[in-house]
């Protein structure tokens, strides 16, 4: 018996990526021979770490197949062609809505991501959701198979590497940082966070702003980013550092003071259980899967007002004992997304699939 993993594309460095890498290792500890199988394989990733979609053949009936599910792609619609069970990895698809005013490509992908969800309703046997939101989103379309929740698998030692010295050193400045990271994209909000950091800095001048993600495929959204942040003035000290390397990425948890997302959307938002691991003190805006990563840790916010969530950042940063508090709640919290008490929730959720005991519906 075969366990095999699909999905359009494997990339370097981003959280689908490495979940489906780190399930690879999961799968193999539990005794079963397993391989990747993308459309795209990031050029970046070790030679041999997965293999073309058009090279995977021969499924039996008893073999599995895990479905990666985050994208819009043709491949969804193939799932019925591989006559063996099935599981879906639900990592949520982003609103298509968020997308019209900037990019006619990713509105179309986005859509074409909710028809093959939607497609998928009654042909696969059993789902793992990132977040009970994730679930719940399902649960709308309909989907009546097993729906169990399994968070992103992380591999935490991965952030013990040191960071990028220059980065360290350019922005050890005094000045406290305000850091955001996820890709450049209308639904992560980053006009928000400006609009929040404009209002911090009132309060505090000697601050800055730090949006961590790559713009491609965004370029008009990050455009009218920069405009906005020149408009009110604070061009200066709103710093994106666009694609960047692993160890920059690093660098800039280990320099901020708190990390402010106002994102919209969201599947699981990987950055803030990064946060949670470099002791940033989170500070969130209550939307889809926010509240479930967090879980009781972190600072929400029940409305996205930039004078409120600036007077919050305020407070979180001159309240000593405030701090530590959310810091301590976040370290709490960050234990139940260790990698071993992850892969336990995937072994047992695998392991009674393919033994056919009935998961949680």
């Amino acid at each position: 018996m075969r366990v095999i993993q699909l999905l359009p594309t494997l990339s370097f460095g981003d959280a689908i990526g490495n979940d489906t890498i780190a399930l690879m290792g999961a799968i193999k500890e539990l005794g079963y021979s397993t391989e990747i199988y993308a459309e795209n394989i990031d050029k970046r990733l070790p030679e041999g770490i997965a293999k073309k979609v058009d090279k995977l053949r021969d499924l039996k009936k008893d073999d599995v197949l895990i479905y990666h599910k985050s994208t819009g792609t043709d491949l969804t619609f193939r799932i019925e062609e591989f006559k063996c069970r099935r599981i879906m990895v639900y990592h949520n698809i982003t609103p298509p809505e968020f997308f019209r005013p900037y990019s006619t490509a990713a509105t179309q992908l986005t859509e074409h991501g909710y028809k093959g969800v939607k497609f998928l309703r009654d042909k696969v046997d059993y789902v793992l959701a990132d977040s009970s939101f994730n679930k719940g989103e399902l649960l709308k379309m309909g989907y009546s198979c097993p729906i169990d929740v399994r968070p992103i698998l992380i591999k935490f030692e991965d952030y013990n590497q040191a960071p990028d010295e220059a980065t360290i050193k350019k922005y050890s400045d005094g000045k406290k940082n305000l850091v955001f990271v996820g890709r450049i994209a209308p639904n992560k909000k980053q006009e928000n966070v400006i609009s929040a950091f404009f209002c911090y800095k009132k309060l505090n001048p000697d601050s800055r702003l730090i949006l961590v993600g790559s713009p491609t495929g965004m370029e008009n959204y990050h455009e009218r980013l920069v405009k906005y942040a020149n408009a009110l003035g604070i061009g200066d000290d709103v710093i994106f550092p666009g694609h960047i390397k692993f160890s920059e990425i690093l660098a800039y948890y280990r320099l901020a003071d708190a990390f402010v997302c106002m994102s919209e959307h969201e599947g699981f938002c990987v950055p803030l259980v990064e946060a949670m691991f470099f002791n940033v003190p989170v500070i969130a805006y209550d939307t889809s899967a926010i509240s479930d990563t967090l879980g009781g840790s972190g600072v929400l916010l029940d409305n996205n007002d930039p004078v409120f969530a600036a007077a919050v950042i305020d407070r979180v940063l001159t309240d000593e004992k405030l701090r530590e508090s959310i810091i301590a709640g976040q370290r709490r919290r960050l234990e139940d997304f260790s990698y071993e008490r992850i892969k336990a929730t995937f072994d047992k959720q695998l392991t009674d699939y393919i033994n056919g005991k009935k998961a949680t519906e």
